[in-house]
């Protein structure tokens, strides 16, 4: 059953794992164009009200906290604003990106590297892995953890997608090594999500420095449209 043919009034019913999962079948659909564009924006109009509606359900149950962009925290436990690739955000370029179509090009996105000179996915100066934190809070809606070099077709290799029911707006954490969240997850800002990795096509070549890729879209009526969050970035707080 498609997203936009369930009642709305089925969200509060719903564990946090169902109600989220939808989101997997309408991405699916778009990544194998078995939905068009009006198709695809009327889904996620209703599957973002729903899981808007549904976290506010929760938060007035006392079961969850919304989170502000002023208790957001860097994404990248250790690091701050200077391992922002680019000079004062410049690697932002929306170009032509378009979200219902994978071909299109641009980087709405900023790249966040880390001291690995042996591409070992591992910090130089500490010898560990490097923590992947959710900027916000929210809800966990998508996962990949089963990347291989078999995947080389799939650009973000291990990655989480959160639903930020503060802004109506979705991360997308991309080239992460591990994850440890699923599918249905309450996060709040800090939240370990995984660690830094190397996969996905862009990563894996030793051409590119160990980044994450970190991406932000709000839903404006179902458009998904990317919006830079450099400025989040520079005044995000720092953990070590």
């Amino acid at each position: 059953m498609k997203i936009k043919d369930l009642k709305a009034d089925e969200n509060f019913s719903l564990k946090p794992d169902k109600i989220a999962a939808r989101w997997g079948v309408i991405i699916s659909d778009i990544r194998e164009q078995n939905l068009n564009r009006q198709d695809a924006i009327d889904s996620l109009f209703i599957f973002t009200n729903q899981l808007w509606e549904f976290m506010n359900s929760r938060i007035e149950e006392g079961l969850i906290k919304k989170y502000s962009d002023e208790e957001w925290v860097f994404p990248v436990r250790g690091y701050g604003p200077s391992a922002i690739g680019g000079r004062n955000g410049s690697g932002y370029v929306v170009g032509g990106f378009d979200f219902f179509d994978g071909s299109t090009g641009g980087h709405p996105a900023h790249d966040i590297f880390i001291a690995d000179s042996d591409q070992d996915s591992r910090d130089d100066n500490t010898g560990l892995p490097v923590e992947i934190l959710s900027m916000t809070g929210g809800i966990v809606i998508e996962t990949r953890k089963n990347w291989t070099t078999e995947n080389m077709d799939i650009k973000g290799g291990n990655m989480v997608y959160v639903y930020d029911n503060f802004t109506n707006g979705l991360f997308f954490y991309a080239h992460m090594e591990n994850v440890y969240v699923d599918v249905g997850d309450y996060v709040s800002p800090g939240k370990p999500l995984g660690t830094m990795g190397r996969t996905g096509k862009n990563a894996f070549p030793s051409r590119s420095p160990t980044h994450l890729h970190i991406m932000y879209v709000r839903s404006y009526d179902g458009e998904l449209l990317p919006e830079n969050i450099y400025s989040d970035l520079i005044n995000a707080k720092i953990i070590y």
